[in-house]
């Protein structure tokens, strides 16, 4: 006999380009205490990383949106969520008690609570009466960045309202932040209700910031409700709309080869991506197939002009195979980088010849 478990929990996962969301994610799910747990990643961009950087296993059930981040972000996550209902209703995967929805970098999450708590979004499809009945908003977490989240602040938006919509906020790369500074008294203007914990705390639980009680807007600042009326009140016509752009500045693109890439190339890549001459890129990530053991990709991250270390894994995490790398920025020079990419895998591709 199947066991459901309705309405089931949803919490939120925020935080701006390079914070660490995936990272909690993956702690989150290694986590015998969520076995039950349905995760929904939305991503910027046409093309889809972040799912293969999630180490789910094969019985957990993952979706990946990459919706416009204007408008259809929203119906994208009641879609996902009304075919995770299905496949319950169906027997397609086991029982459910929680989902755990990764927002992009750049959302704002006000339409996207708003599709989630009673008197929000109106309801357009029995789909979206579906998953009223059968789901319910709990919480929402935020990470937030101790190293580049002062600059993010002064320049996005999105940073301050992931902040002020947080019940919980995840302080990261605490242990590699060279400047100490007091971010639960800074922060509590923009959250006075909010509560702050250290990623790197020796008793850090992520899973305990998990409860049942629905989502509130209480004790927040005020800006919240603004918002939340403001995104009811919005009108969003049916338009023309380029999955990897973010308003007029901030662009996403990919660079795609088929064929390994030599690991010096990938390391000249690599440098001049994070060069001050790029001084627009936000955010990088990727999959990289390297010549020397094509089975063992490289994954990539890099937050403005800090590279983390690179990481080989033990295997390539879906059937996809071959270099994937998203890069999300302001006014990158993006012909000139495709270009040189280009003339990478070609250097490659001769020097395999050669080897041969």
């Amino acid at each position: 006999m199947k066991q459901f478990y309705d309405p089931v929990a949803v919490t939120l996962l925020t935080g701006f380009l390079g914070s660490g969301k995936t990272t909690l994610i993956n702690k989150l799910v290694s986590d015998p205490r969520m076995a039950d747990t349905a995760v929904i990643i939305n991503e910027f961009g046409s093309i889809a990383i972040d799912h293969d950087l999630v180490r789910t296993g094969s019985e957990r059930y993952l979706r990946t949106t990459t919706g416009c981040l204007c408008c259809s972000a929203t119906s994208d996550i009641r879609t996902s969520l009304y075919e995770l209902h299905e496949a319950r209703m169906k027997g397609a995967i086991g029982p459910v008690s929680r989902v755990v929805i990764e927002t992009t970098g750049l959302a704002d999450p006000a339409p996207i609570i708003n599709s989630l708590i009673p008197g929000g979004a109106p309801a357009t499809a029995q789909r979206d009466h579906a998953v009223a009945r059968h789901f319910y908003l709990q919480g929402v977490i935020t990470a937030f960045d101790t190293i580049d989240g002062r600059s993010t602040l002064a320049s996005f938006i999105e940073g301050w309202k992931q902040l002020a919509f947080a019940d919980d906020v995840i302080l990261t790369k605490t242990d590699i932040a060279e400047e100490k500074r007091n971010w639960p008294q800074e922060l509590a203007v923009l959250n006075p209700a909010a509560r702050f914990h250290d990623r790197h705390a020796p008793d850090f639980d992520l899973v305990s910031l998990l409860g049942e009680p629905p989502y509130s807007v209480s004790h927040k600042a005020e800006d919240v409700n603004g918002w939340l009326a403001m995104e009811r009140l919005a009108a969003h016509p049916e338009h023309d709309h380029d999955p990897n752009r973010h308003g007029d500045e901030i662009e996403a693109f990919s660079l795609t080869s088929e064929a390994p890439l030599d690991p010096d190339a990938i390391g000249i890549l690599l440098g001049l991506l994070v060069s001050p001459q790029n001084r627009g890129l936000i955010r990088m990530k990727g999959l990289v197939a390297l010549s020397d053991d094509p089975e063992r990709p490289m994954v990539i991250h890099a937050v403005q002009h800090r590279i983390d270390p690179t990481v080989r894994l033990p295997e390539w995490p879906g059937e996809e195979r071959g270099t994937r790398i998203v890069l999300i920025g302001m006014d990158l020079p993006q012909k000139q980088i495709r270009a040189l990419f280009a003339a990478l895998v070609a250097r490659s591709n001769k020097k395999g010849r050669t080897s041969a």
